[in-house]
């Protein structure tokens, strides 16, 4: 993948940015970075844009050390917004004229003037807590006006969130969402690592997307390294990635009836999910599909045998699935509870960047495997879903599309798939160079950033999940919807908080 890269002055990147990219063009990622021990003043911002017909475009700016400030793009692009409050927690580098420049990642006991991923900083500090106040919420004022909060502990085993209501009566008006409770570091643990340690770090950045992530990884390296994958190791990289979406959308079916209370949905929906994960384990050594996809491969090749269990179970599940999708959209509770609920509009998901099932229900047709294609993805046959209600039965519906295309997909894959080796091993990479590596998860497009540092390291790594891309979105869904609609809304897009925590 080639980049072309646009320079701009700090204070300028609104011109630049409108003058040489514009309504063209769709926010993938912006990646700040410390580089000033390689010879740079400091701090280093690159936006990096969809340009059409799988082209990357970078806008690039320097930002000094002495006076760590630059304007703001989020003013003129909503989907920067929380790459560039995220820039401002962990580096500190403020982003003048942003229209909401509060906290993201850090939370408010965490000290003023400390930044975690400057390279500076040292990977085990601990830093005591202090009280700033309390995260700022939009007042709420007016007669039969009040707030409900919500989290960020929650019953289950659901991952914290917190959720402030602003409602009359039942009908919500705002919501402002709060996340990053657990933010794990693993950014700053890479730094320095080996290149294949990576791919670990990689796997666990979300447990049910650990094969798109780490083939986002792996193609990162490899465009450095400039490494030939192997032909067959390119089909059963698209074999797994088409398992994780197979099996997270059956899940999601389940998991969107738990939203209701529809317990024969969502009963059937975990048992379909369940005998995927077990099919998983018993051929591939991991339910979650770990320990395959590596920089130059696969770990390990699949016999025939395996392949065509693999075959028997995902065609079985899918006759099962396409039977109880047609149960619960024949159920008018059902209908009644998923229509019109929670519709995001076009013009928002345009606006903020959204992807996969969730963008692809409001008819924005991104998607990795045809923009940038990926893994085997070229020579298979296969649709792109649509719809354009936007709203909660929408994304119910795209994810079963997905699910039939996806097995659909492994069909081919098994049937098509050609001999030869799985891994050919990168050499010595270079130092401080970069890419990025761009897959289709099953919630999205995922864009992991490597940049290289001596002996084979990493010098930068930074990850944009397809649940950072579209969290900022569900807050403009909830107004206009009863309080009791909102976890299914927030069921049918089905972000996962990790992704964010990292």
């Amino acid at each position: 993948m080639k980049i072309e890269v646009i320079r701009a002055d700090r204070r300028q990147l609104a011109e630049t940015y409108e003058s040489a990219l514009g309504s063209g063009s769709r926010l993938l990622t912006m990646v700040a970075s410390d580089e000033k021990d390689i010879g740079i003043d400091r701090f280093v911002l690159r936006y990096f844009f969809a340009t059409g017909n799988g082209q990357v475009t970078e806008l690039k700016t320097v930002v000094p050390e002495t006076d760590p400030s630059f304007s703001s793009l989020a003013g003129k692009l909503p989907a920067a917004s929380w790459y560039e409050r995220e820039a401002q927690d962990l580096f500190g580098v403020q982003p003048v004229g942003h229209p909401d420049p509060r906290r993201l990642v850090l939370h408010d006991d965490f000290p003023d003037g400390v930044y975690p991923l400057r390279r500076d900083y040292p990977l085990e500090q601990m830093q005591p807590r202090q009280s700033n106040g309390g995260f700022s919420f939009p007042p709420v004022k007016g007669e039969g006006v009040f707030e409900i909060p919500v989290g960020p502990i929650h019953a289950g085993v659901i991952e914290p969130g917190h959720f402030r209501f602003q409602v009359m009566g039942d009908t919500v008006f705002h919501l402002e969402a709060r996340l990053f409770y657990t933010h794990r570091g693993l950014e700053k643990r890479a730094e320095g690592i080996d290149l294949l340690q990576g791919s670990g770090v990689s796997e666990q950045l979300c447990g049910v997307c650990s094969a798109s992530h780490a083939l986002s990884y792996a193609q990162a390296v490899e465009q450095i390294a400039g490494t030939d994958v192997p032909v067959r190791a390119l089909y059963l990289r698209s074999l797994l990635a088409e398992l994780e979406r197979f099996y997270n959308h059956v899940g999601d079916i389940g998991n969107l009836c738990a939203g209701i209370g529809f317990s024969h949905g969502s009963n059937h929906g975990a048992r379909l999910k369940e005998a995927l994960m077990q099919m998983h384990y018993r051929i591939l050594g991991h339910r979650y599909l770990r320990g395959m996809i590596i920089p130059g491969g696969v770990r390990r090749d699949l016999t025939g045998g395996q392949l065509s269990e693999i075959l028997r179970v995902t065609q079985d599940v899918k006759v099962q699935i396409q039977q109880l999708v047609k149960e619960i959209t024949a159920n008018q509770i059902a209908l009644d509870r998923y229509r019109g609920t929670g519709v995001l509009r076009q013009d928002i998901a345009q606006q903020f960047a959204a992807v996969g099932p969730a963008a692809r229900a409001s008819r924005i047709g991104n998607d990795a495997r045809r923009e940038f294609p990926h893994a085997a993805y070229r020579q298979l046959d296969f649709e792109i879903p649509m719809l354009e209600e936007g709203d909660v039965l929408a994304r119910f519906l795209i994810r079963a599309l997905e699910a039939g295309q996806s097995a659909e997909l492994v069909r081919q894959i098994i049937g098509t798939i050609p001999e030869g080796e799985v891994l050919t091993p990168p050499g010595e990479l270079p130092a401080y160079r970069y890419a990025l590596g761009i897959t289709e998860s099953p919630r999205g497009e995922n864009v992991h950033f490597v940049m290289t540092g001596p002996n084979n390291t990493i010098y930068r790594y930074r990850v944009r999940s397809a649940s950072y891309a579209n969290w900022p979105v569900v807050a403009f869904c909830a107004p206009g919807n009863i309080v009791p609609d909102f976890p299914l809304i927030n069921k049918s897009f089905e972000l996962c908080y990790a992704c964010c925590d990292r």
